[in-house]
């Protein structure tokens, strides 16, 4: 009886033990963790006022971050691949666009050699 009631002892020690630094481990982070008010605090105001200038920005940026991927959550498809597409197919439009625009600077540039008198490359 009495090496049974040591083991008790023993477990009993080991449950208050792991209690302690699975409770008390997270509480004592929670109140050494400063909040977000306190860290702002303690900057120089000069990046106050940068943070407070870029709050909006920064809002506005994790807005679109999220209803991007409401959009792609809504395909059947898993989110990196959808994800993936929607940047190959933005970096496709964006060639294209220089493309078209390099094609529209081309044509204005010969356009005002013709109207100079000068003649074009082709012609040479």
């Amino acid at each position: 009886m009495a090496a049974r009631s040591g083991r008790l002892g023993t477990w009993l020690k080991m449950l208050a033990v792991g209690g302690a630094v699975c409770i008390g481990g997270p509480a004592f982070v929670l109140w050494v963790q400063p909040t977000d008010e306190e860290l702002f605090k303690k900057y120089n105001p000069e990046l106050q006022k940068k943070s407070l200038e870029r709050r909006y920005e920064k809002q506005k940026e994790f807005d679109d971050f999220v209803t991007q991927l409401k959009e792609y959550s809504k395909s059947d498809k898993p989110i990196w691949i959808v994800q993936k597409e929607a940047e190959r197919k933005k970096k496709e439009d964006m060639l294209r666009q220089d493309f078209l625009d390099a094609e529209e600077a081309k044509a204005r540039k010969e356009a005002l050699r013709r109207e100079s008198g000068l003649s074009s490359s082709s012609d040479t």
